[in-house]
């Protein structure tokens, strides 16, 4: 089975990572999305973070009962900060049967190589790739392991999402109604 893997801090997941996610199920030749839910990236300030727990959960409820994508939380498990590298290596070990792919917007793919060991995960995993607004993937974007998915172009930002909700507005349309419910019931991101 060919897993595409959708690591994020999901702080919070929102309709931007759906839309992306979705779009991954249905129109490339992956069999299944994992949202992969990180509990630390090393590249961002941990200070922000919900609990891992509730990120986990809002993703969950955010996917509902679609087949194609599935929460996960197999990083909590992992030594932090998270590398992508030792995930792969630790899935690929546990699920021999399954093939994983990467995927991130063109903006990460213009990073990809401050990655740790990313010549390794070039090596042996694909990486499918959305657009995002003024970004080309940099170096890597014709690299043969880079696939690119011409996915809906989505300018939505969790933390314009938590900055929004501090600031007392309204943003329910921006993510599912169950997260949007969830994020209001614990008073998420208010202070």
């Amino acid at each position: 089975m060919k897993i595409g893997l959708f690591f994020g801090s999901f702080n919070p997941v929102h309709n931007g990572h759906l839309v992306i996610a979705g779009y991954m199920a249905e129109y490339s030749d992956l069999n299944q999305i994992w949202m992969i839910v990180s509990p630390h990236n090393p590249l961002k300030p941990i200070g922000t973070l919900l609990q891992d727990y509730h990120r986990y959960h809002l993703v969950e409820l955010g996917i509902g009962s679609y087949k194609k994508l599935k929460a996960s939380k197999i990083e909590f498990e992992l030594p932090k900060p998270s590398y992508t590298v030792i995930t792969l290596a630790y899935l690929q070990e546990k699920y021999p049967k399954n093939q994983f792919s990467l995927i991130m917007g063109a903006d990460n793919l213009e990073n990809f190589h401050k990655w740790k060991d990313y010549q390794m995960i070039l090596e042996n995993h694909d990486i499918y790739v959305y657009p995002r607004p003024l970004h080309d993937g940099g170096e890597f974007k014709n690299h043969p392991r880079v696939k690119w998915i011409d996915a809906p172009v989505m300018e939505i930002s969790s933390s314009f999402i938590r900055k929004a909700i501090k600031e007392g507005k309204d943003v329910r349309f921006m993510m599912p109604e169950s997260v949007s419910d969830y994020i209001d019931e614990m008073n998420f991101y208010r202070k």
